[in-house]
């Protein structure tokens, strides 16, 4: 058989003497540059030759270069070169030259390598700061710090989406609303990030509709249609769509939702590619812990007698008042039934996500309500709901949020000349990143961005830090 690098990676898996024959990644890494990188590559004289076509022909943003002479970004690239970058696995090659790398239109030819896609996010993270568009492509090129998918997609390109990573939105109980909520979907999927998306004020499987008794669908079909939303729209075919759905455990359609994970799921309510999250109030665990019934309102009702939309209402607090008050519908499930199924469906699928909303909303340092997180379940930031017309246009912004992530590695940042200086070197990039953002296709993400300015900074391989010298934790 021909030794092509998946047959060779393929070989990675199999034992020789009881050992992980490594040494087959490595011939791997070779045949991939051999057979498909090298090839593939267009070649160039000279860099300016190379920077001349990507403006030319519209892959490379000139503003961009613009903002640097050209001897410094000569120098840019040379720098870079001199430190030899290499890959260490064929699965990154592989990652890279598959997701990242800029291409040509017909998707052919490789247009640059790992080391120019270090230099256009440098040159664009640094914004015509010299100084830190050094400091940028050193942190990159030494693998200390990496931007998110989008950021390292786009930096630099002419033709790109936006460079932030999640977006999380709040759906209300109306198709107005439903049908704004598929298309921001559809929009912030499009430019590039993963979205998550509160369904708990959606009314409930049966509930009315202009008084019309078992009128409404429930969640369930909103699902679909986001699933579909998420597969239909990626990033110029590099980059999947992805999306989450948040649902508060006293919803009365939680258990079609869980259902909607099941392996053996009817093919009508499956969703395969769509994420699940739920929100879950102390009260939850208070009734798991007495075995007291548990209690489902309808999301319709609960927003006509409250004047607020589910999602917002404190269930912990105002739970009991909710089970007197006759006019919220209501059924009776065990909560620890609900329980089991929960955790069955955590070792099928690795859903639900779990995000406790009191404990959130406790620790909490600004002012609002936390009612859902994005498709990592990291993001915990105030939200409000908007109004709209007749027409979709908003007659009050609410304040959906947007969150640009970059990670450090840990091992290699202990390895820094400077860690408190690469840290404050990913700040001002991710910075640069939510300072520019500008997603007018959603106006309540734009909202929250202007409020909030989010960013996070996460640490790739700490516990392998911890470990790696011994350092107990738990």
């Amino acid at each position: 058989m021909e030794n092509t690098y998946f047959y060779l990676n393929n070989l990675v898996n199999i034992p020789v003497d009881g050992e992980i024959p490594l040494y087959y990644d490595q011939e791997a890494l070779k045949a991939y540059f051999e057979e498909t990188v090298e090839p593939k590559t267009k070649q160039f004289d000279s860099l300016d030759a190379k920077l001349n076509y990507l403006v030319d022909e519209d892959y490379i943003d000139p503003d961009i270069l613009n903002q640097y002479s050209h001897e410094f970004v000569q120098s840019l690239f040379d720098r870079m070169k001199d430190h030899h970058f290499h890959f260490r696995s064929f699965l990154g090659a592989y990652k890279f030259y598959t997701q990242y790398a800029m291409k040509t239109n017909d998707g052919q030819q490789f247009l640059e390598g790992f080391i120019d896609r270090v230099v256009f996010n440098a040159l664009y993270l640094a914004n015509g700061d010299e100084q830190l568009a050094n400091d940028v492509a050193d942190e990159l090129i030494s693998q200390r710090y990496q931007p998110a998918t989008p950021t390292f997609l786009n930096a630099g390109k002419k033709r790109r989406g936006e460079m932030v990573s999640c977006f999380l939105i709040d759906m209300a109980d109306s198709m107005l609303s439903i049908g704004r909520g598929v298309n921001s979907a559809l929009q912030l999927s499009r430019i590039g990030g993963g979205v998550g998306v509160n369904l708990s004020n959606l009314r409930a499987s049966g509930d009315p509709i202009k008084q019309i008794s078992n009128a409404s669908s429930g969640v369930v079909p909103v699902m679909k249609l986001l699933e579909d939303s998420f597969s239909y729209s990626n990033q110029l075919g590099q980059r999947n769509g992805a999306g989450v759905v948040y649902l508060n455990v006293f919803h009365p359609d939680i258990l079609h939702f869980l259902d909607t994970k099941k392996e053996n799921a009817d093919e009508k309510i499956r969703v395969k590619t769509l994420s699940l999250g739920l929100i879950v109030p102390d009260k939850y665990y208070e009734l798991l812990k007495t075995n007291e019934p548990m209690y489902l309102f309808s999301p319709y009702d609960v927003e006509r007698e409250y004047h607020t939309p589910f999602a917002y209402i404190d269930i912990t607090k105002e739970y009991d008042n909710m089970v007197a008050n006759p006019n919220i519908e209501k059924s009776v499930f065990n909560a620890r039934k609900l329980e089991q199924k929960i955790s069955q469906l955590q070792q099928e699928s690795g859903y639900p996500y779990i995000l406790n909303i009191d404990t959130a909303n406790r620790t909490n340092p600004v002012d609002g309500k936390i009612i859902m997180s994005n498709l990592c379940s990291e993001i915990l930031q105030p939200q409000e709901p908007s109004e709209l017309d007749d027409d979709l246009s908003y007659k009050t912004i609410g304040t959906d949020i947007s969150c640009n992530l970059g990670s450090t590695n840990i091992m290699n940042m202990i390895d820094s000349p400077d860690f408190g200086h690469s840290v404050e070197v990913a700040v001002r990039a991710l910075t640069l990143v939510t300072d520019t953002t500008d997603v007018k296709e959603v106006p309540t993400v734009k909202h929250g961005n202007e409020l909030y300015h989010t960013i996070g900074l996460g640490a790739m391989g700490l516990h392998t830090a911890l470990a790696r010298h011994q350092i107990e934790y738990g």
